[in-house]
């Protein structure tokens, strides 16, 4: 691998279409690196584990491995690979299928009628600690979390931690803003946006912007 290719985000793709993969790979943009690519649950978890990619980009209905497909990819690659990062990018848009493949770790859903740039956006963001989802997905993904009636108020106490700008960068988070886009949106730069992120993720006691978002999707704070 030479310095360009180290530079770029190493993906594998787990689709059992090959058509359908081939042209994945070719749409995805430079920046992106395919490292490996598997059509079955089995081959997946082999690769994933040969390659240690930064993204996978999977499909949810895969054949193999013991019937549960992309979620099944997830649970079995979590010790071989524990720093790569899964988004799903099917065709279904399902509540089961978003919440089966949420809960087993993914950190994102996209269904496939997404453009090769939303596809590669998605990539970049999910790589940078992003929680992505398609927007019409938004309720299967709190449904995911099982946000319960009896936080209410604990959230609202742990909202009051918060100051009110600290607050409106925490929601605009939870919609899938990136730093550059929240800052546009509040007329504040980046490096604020930063310091705002981490403020929010020291008081809440959290590490990563995927549990920040997971935490306000949970106490429907959109």
């Amino acid at each position: 691998m030479n310095e360009t290719d180290e530079a770029r985000i190493s993906v594998v793709l787990v689709e059992d279409h090959s058509i359908f993969r081939a042209g994945l790979r070719e749409s995805l943009a430079d920046d992106l690196a395919v490292v490996g690519e598997a059509p079955d649950v089995d081959a997946a978890v082999r690769v994933i584990g040969e390659a240690q990619p930064q993204i996978v980009l999977l499909d949810v209905h895969l054949p193999g491995g013991q019937g549960g497909g992309g979620a099944e990819v997830i649970e079995r690659s979590q010790r071989s690979a524990p720093n790569t990062r899964f988004l799903a990018l099917s065709v279904s848009d399902s509540a089961e299928d978003v919440v089966r493949v949420i809960r087993a770790g993914a950190r994102g859903y996209i269904t496939k009628s997404s453009s090769a740039e939303e596809v590669s956006d998605a990539v970049r963001r999910v790589a940078d600690d992003d929680a992505v989802f398609s927007p019409h997905l938004a309720g299967f993904v709190l449904d995911a979390f099982g946000a319960a009636s009896g936080e209410t108020a604990q959230a609202d106490d742990e909202l009051d931690r918060l100051t009110r700008r600290e607050q409106q960068v925490l929601r605009l988070i939870a919609q899938g803003y990136t730093y550059r886009e929240i800052a546009a949106d509040l007329f504040i730069s980046v490096k604020t946006v930063e310091t705002h992120v981490s403020s929010v993720l020291r008081k809440l006691q959290m590490s990563s912007r995927h549990e920040l978002t997971a935490w306000a999707l949970a106490r429907r704070l959109l």
